[in-house]
Order: structure tokens, then C-alpha cells, then sequence
């Protein structure tokens, strides 16, 4: 593997369902990697071997295997397309230096398409574009290459094939730079060159002349001598095709049939000739840890180890896989290196490639390919691995936001310490989770990308750890506070033989503005209560804003004032006024005109123009109010201030206003007064779970 010109390392993406696992499990049974095709369906998949992938159909998280194919050692990794597994798709893209995107022939360009190509956008990854399950009913390639056309402005995606038939007739492909066809015997990937068939002659040449005038425009010198001559020899459209494709120009449109066999030893072919070595991809930039410039690595076999970390994988009884894409020099199994984002050195054992669900030892690894070692101790997703000496740090891609929270707690007493233990082992492996303790309602709060991510979380904790966690719709975190003014006695005196208790102090309470917390006031004159006894006072008042008066939530936004007490020279002691200050607080809370106040949420949301109308009446109808719209990339970002109990299961209402075209992002933002009878209720819920 020193000549990494023979290296291609890529991606399959798209939406759910468009069967980026069924053509990898097709690709590995034609280059004899595996000797029958594995199917998710019946658990037999050597990428989707997950129970939980098994149990749902899809992938949940990104697998990684590689072919051979003539000459080349080719590494992929398979993709989830479900938008609730997403990030594991965006991070692991770090990792290659291309894309194949499939599009289902059938059901076309979907919005989880969409984003994952935003995602190849945003990494700058040449990519091409497979039209799949060529072989169903309503299978239809052109309307496929209509849609790219018009959902993909930025790029331009053009057929370097047509198929032969569609539906139970799809038998073959046209090549339209070579004008030959190539005619499949089923379910074998054998297939024969022949010519063109004659009722096809006007269609090739038509997607011919457009393809090659798209060579032509991406290259100066080739588009002057089109324009010159009207035409460019093979070499030539070979030569500006792979140029086009590597510049991001085009998107070269290729079909097949997976369940077939049909085009995939055509798609190997171009993802061998089209798609960059490590190499043409050219240096990779980051920066060093000690002073923060930019330094870069050369994708060179010889040049000094690094490595970028884009996934984990943790497993109770073999410990923690770390997987890598190395960016520069050489790794073998005695080589040393450390976590330059942690600054610690690391040991490693066997370095391993991955291969579906099994891992096989190798003797070294080199720039562009995608390796794993076992039992890191330090290292996490996103950190950058490399000599000592040559430290560098690369940039990684923020997780995507978490949309969706939950209140988790052991479902058997006796298991909270295990929940966390394996709460805390999936953390490392799922950067969007986040698991929080709030910090009022005490509850712990896992929050993730979607109903279905939450869901087959805690299924993989109950497998794996042999853990049951229940989920519970989060409290909200409100807090009490007064609209009034009063001056109030606040009396602690209890005699029962023997030394008694008394505290005697007079409060004054107003309301502060919003957000200034809790002010003491201490105007006692003349010594009417000893200096020592004044902090009790305080204390008390502490104690009774802490547990709430009217709902059981913490009050703030109060001043209270010491102005007068009296003391007894025997039975007063610091207890006697901590209960007078306690009591007297009550008192005059409920004198003046007590109030709740709730969270409200910055809620950001991202939608294609045509369903802002839509989002704006929903916002409202949640008592939200809009601050603003404004239109970037084609779509309409509205920023909205909406109550938290208003927005706790957002994300299935914007799915299905939107058809899932919408995204979102909260963070807290202020609190409000909450509307009275929605007070009522909430006063009305403590009162009974009190009784209860």
C-alpha cells in the first residue's frame, strides 16, 4: 500500500431506504470479499448486524469494510441514511476523500438526500450519483436526473450512462463516452459488451452532446478546442471528465440494480478512475496544539504519522475500538503515538481494519486508509492522533444539535449507578447524545436526534449492559415570584418546660426585575436582634425560597428586608429565628401577589420557502412570538421566542408540516410570566401530587 495512487477511500450516501447496504453487500460479493450476499432483511448483513438495525430495517450507525478491485485497495464506509442518525454520517465523512450518493429510481431525490449532500458540500467531496433499484416497478432514471438537476443547483449532474430497460426489463447500460452497451446475464455481474440498440441512437446522442459539453466547460484549453473543432478525442473527455468530477463541477449519474448485479462492476470502474487518491486530494491543514499556527501534512506514506478520529465504538466485553482515517506518514503495530488534542500519550496493541462487524490484524497503515485500534484510554471521537514530535490538531465538525429530551431513570431500584456506568460508555460512542443533571428539578436529562435514536439508545443499554432505563417527559423547570409589596411579622415562640425558642423578626418583600435573583437586606438599628442571630434570619428565607410556597418551585426576582425583631435573652438562638425568618417569608409571599414565571426558548427554524406560512400560524398557536425571518441559501430561517412546555415534542410536528425538510435549534433564553390559567393548573398539579 506505499503507492497510494491504488488507494480510494469513499462514502455511500442518501436517504433511508435507497439501499446504500444492499449495493455494499452486492460490491464485496462481486470482489469475492464475502462468498454470498448478506441481506439486513434476514440478518445476514455484514454492515447492518446491529440487533437493533436488524429489528428496524435501517442503518443506525456507520460500518466500514473494504474490496480490491483491478489494482486498487478500495475502503468504504456505509452510511446511515435515517435522519436520526444523521451525525454519525456527517462525522464519519471527515474520514473520506469522496462520495457515491444513491437516489432510489423509484421514489427520487428525498430530503434525507438533502442533507447528506449538504454534509459532502460542506467537506468539499467530489462525488458521484447512483440511480438505484433500476429493476423495480416505476422505476425511472431520467425523472431521477431531472430532480438532481433541479434540487442540486450547485453542482451539475449529468448521466455518463443510460440503462437498457427499466422495471423486470432492465438488462444493461449504455456508456455514453465509449457509445457501447454492456448487456447483464442476471444475478451474476457478468456482462457482454454489444452496440447500441437502434431505438436508443437519438437518446445517447442527445445526453452524449450534453455530457460532453460539460467536459468542455469545466476546462478552458478542452473548451476552446470544442468550440474550434466540435469535437474531443476519448482521451481527452476521459482526462476533463476526471478533472470535472474532482473539482466538483460534475456529478457523473451512473445506474444499476443491486438485487441484479447490473452496473456495479461499472460503478467499481468509476469510482476507481473518477474518484481522488489521498494524494489528489492534496495536503491536509491543522494546527499546532503549542502555539495554535497553521501547519499541514502531506497525504505521504513517508511523511509524519497522523490520524483523525471519527468514530468509537464500545463493547462490554472488548473494550473500546477507536476508528481513524490516517491523514499523513505510516502506522505500524510498534509504533508510538500520542492524543495531540489531549496532550497524552496513548499505547495500542494490534492495529486492526474493519470489516463489517470483525476487525482483521494488519502490519501497517498508511495515508487514506481507515484503521482502528483497541482500549485507547483518553481518546475520543474528533481527536487528532500523531507522533510526539510532530504534533499537529485537524478541525472537526461540531456534532448536530440534540432536538429531542427525555428524563431518564433506572427502571429497578438498586441501578442507578449501572445506568450511568452504561449511559456514560454510549456517550463516548454517540457524540449527539448529551445526558445532563438539571439543575433545579434534579432530574437526569438524555437528550438526542430524534424519538427513534432515544429509543434504540436504551435498547442497545438493555442488550449490552443489561440495564432498563424508563424515559419520562422532562419538568419544567419554573420559578415562582412576586408582583406585590408587604411588610409582614415573621414569630417563632414555643415553651415546653425548660429553656424555650423564640425568634421575633419583621420583613419587608418586593419584587426585584427580571433576572436579579434574591437580595437580603439586613436595616436592623439599635440592636433590636443581635448581629448573630441576623445570617439565621437569611438562612431561613433561603431554605423557604428553595422549596417554593405556592408550587414547589424556587422563588427569585425577591428582595427582603430586616427592618425590626425583638429577642429573648434566654430562649433565642440562632433555630428560633432560621423558623421565625422561614415562617414570616410565607407569610408575606402569599400577601403579595405571588406569580409563575416559565422558561421561554430561543427556537431557530430552518425551511424551504414555501412552508414558512406554515411554521409561523404553529408558532404562534404555541403561544410563540417571531422576532424575525431571514432568507439564506433558498430557505427562510425564522427565529422565534416560544415557552418551553410549548415545544417539548417539537420535532415530529415540524417533520410532518415540512415532510421533513425542516430543521430546528433551542437554547434557553429568558423567563416569562406564565398566562393565569395556565397558573391554575400548574398550582391545582402540585396540590394533588401533595395529597398523593
Amino acid at each position: 500500500m506505499k503507492d497510494i495512487s491504488k488507494l480510494r477511500t469513499f462514502a455511500f450516501i442518501s436517504h433511508g431506504g435507497a439501499g446504500k447496504t444492499s449495493l455494499a453487500e452486492g460490491l464485496l460479493f462481486l470482489t469475492k470479499v464475502t462468498t454470498r450476499i448478506g441481506r439486513t432483511t434476514e440478518g445476514t448483513s455484514v454492515l447492518d448486524f446491529e440487533p437493533e438495525e436488524i429489528k428496524r430495517g435501517v442503518s443506525i450507525s456507520s460500518a466500514f469494510h473494504s474490496y480490491p478491485w483491478k489494482k486498487h485497495e478500495v475502503f468504504f464506509v456505509d452510511t446511515p441514511g435515517d435522519e436520526n442518525f444523521l451525525n454519525d454520517t456527517k462525522t464519519t465523512l471527515q474520514g473520506v476523500d469522496g462520495v457515491v450518493a444513491l437516489v432510489d429510481a423509484v421514489d427520487g431525490v428525498k430530503v434525507g438526500t438533502e442533507k447528506v449532500w449538504s454534509f459532502a458540500d460542506g467537506y468539499e467531496l467530489p462525488r458521484l450519483v447512483l440511480v438505484t433499484k433500476m429493476d423495480r416497478e416505476r422505476a425511472d432514471f431520467f425523472k431521477c436526473v431531472q430532480e438532481l438537476g433541479q434540487v442540486f443547483t450547485g453542482i451539475t449532474c449529468l448521466p455518463v450512462q443510460i440503462p437498457l430497460g427499466a422495471e423486470d426489463d432492465f438488462s444493461g447500460l449504455v456508456d455514453l463516452l465509449d457509445r457501447k452497451a454492456y448487456l447483464y446475464e442476471e444475478g451474476t455481474g457478468k456482462f457482454t459488451p454489444a452496440d447500441v440498440p437502434d431505438d436508443l441512437g437519438d437518446v445517447v446522442a442527445e445526453w452524449r452532446e450534453k455530457l460532453v459539453e460539460a467536459i468542455a466547460e469545466s476546462d478552458d484549453a478542452l473548451l476552446e478546442k470544442y468550440l474550434d473543432s466540435g469535437e474531443l478525442s476519448g482521451e481527452e473527455l476521459n482526462q476533463g471528465l476526471v478533472k470535472a468530477v474532482r473539482a466538483r463541477n460534475l456529478a457523473p449519474v451512473l445506474c444499476a440494480s443491486s438485487a441484479k448485479l447490473i452496473g456495479l462492476p461499472q460503478l467499481m470502474d468509476t469510482i476507481n478512475d473518477l474518484l481522488p487518491s489521498p494524494d489528489d486530494r492534496g495536503r491536509i491543514k491543522g494546527r499546532n496544539p503549542a502555539d495554535r499556527s497553521e501547519v499541514a501534512r502531506d497525504p505521504n506514506p513517508d511523511a509524519p504519522f497522523s490520524a483523525l478520529v471519527i468514530k468509537t465504538i464500545t463493547d462490554p466485553y472488548a473494550g473500546k475500538l477507536t476508528i481513524f482515517r490516517v491523514c499523513s506518514g505510516t502506522l505500524t503495530p510498534d509504533s508510538n503515538f500520542q492524543n495531540a488534542s489531549k496532550g497524552v500519550k496513548e499505547r495500542f496493541g494490534q492495529l486492526l481494519t474493519l470489516e463489517g462487524k470483525s476487525q482483521k490484524p494488519v502490519e501497517s497503515a498508511v495515508a487514506g486508509m481507515i484503521a482502528a485500534v483497541a482500549k485507547l484510554k483518553e481518546t475520543a471521537t474528533g481527536d487528532t492522533l500523531s507522533e510526539e514530535n510532530n504534533p499537529i490538531i485537524y478541525p472537526v465538525t461540531p456534532p448536530l444539535p440534540a432536538i429531542i429530551s427525555y428524563a431518564v431513570e433506572a427502571k429497578n431500584k438498586g441501578d442507578e449507578e449501572k445506568v450511568f456506568a452504561a449511559l456514560s460508555k454510549v456517550l463516548e460512542e454517540d457524540v449527539t447524545l448529551r445526558l445532563e443533571r438539571a439543575g433545579q428539578t434534579r432530574e437526569a436529562i438524555l437528550s438526542g436526534m430524534g424519538q427513534v435514536h432515544i429509543e434504540a439508545t436504551l435498547e442497545k443499554i438493555k442488550r449490552k449492559y443489561g440495564v432498563d432505563i424508563l424515559l419520562k417527559t422532562p419538568k419544567i423547570a419554573y420559578k415562582e415570584t412576586i408582583k406585590g409589596k408587604t411588610k409582614v411579622q415573621g414569630k417563632y415562640k414555643k415553651q415546653t418546660g425548660g429553656r424555650g425558642q423564640y425568634g421575633d423578626c419583621w420583613l419587608e418583600l418586593e419584587p426585584l426585575p427580571r433576572g436579579s435573583g434574591f437580595e437580603f437586606v439586613d436595616r436592623i438599628v439599635g440592636g433590636v436582634i443581635p448581629r448573630q442571630y441576623i445570617p439565621a434570619v437569611e438562612k431561613g428565607i433561603v431554605e423557604a425560597m428553595e422549596k417554593g410556597i405556592i408550587s414547589g418551585n424556587p422563588v427569585v426576582d425577591v428582595r427582603v428586608s430586616l427592618v425590626f425583631g425583638s429577642y429573648h435573652t434566654v430562649d433565642s438562638s440562632e433555630m428560633a429565628f432560621k423558623v421565625a425568618g422561614s415562617l414570616g417569608f410565607k407569610k408575606g409571599f402569599l400577601e403579595c401577589n405571588p406569580t409563575l414565571l416559565e422558561p421561554i426558548m430561543l427556537l431557530t427554524v430552518t425551511v424551504p420557502d414555501e412552508y414558512m406560512g406554515d411554521v409561523i400560524g404553529d408558532v404562534n398557536s404555541r403561544r410563540g412570538k417571531v422576532l424575525g425571518v431571514d432568507a439564506h441559501g433558498g430557505k427562510q430561517i425564522i427565529k422565534a421566542q416560544v415557552p418551553q412546555v410549548e415545544i417539548l415534542q417539537y420535532s415530529p410536528s415540524l417533520t410532518s408540516m415540512t415532510g421533513g425538510r425542516g430543521s430546528f435549534t433551542i437554547e434557553h433564553s429568558h423567563y416569562e410570566e406564565v398566562p393565569s390559567h395556565l397558573q391554575e393548573k400548574i398550582i391545582a398539579g402540585f396540590k394533588t401530587d401533595l395529597e398523593e
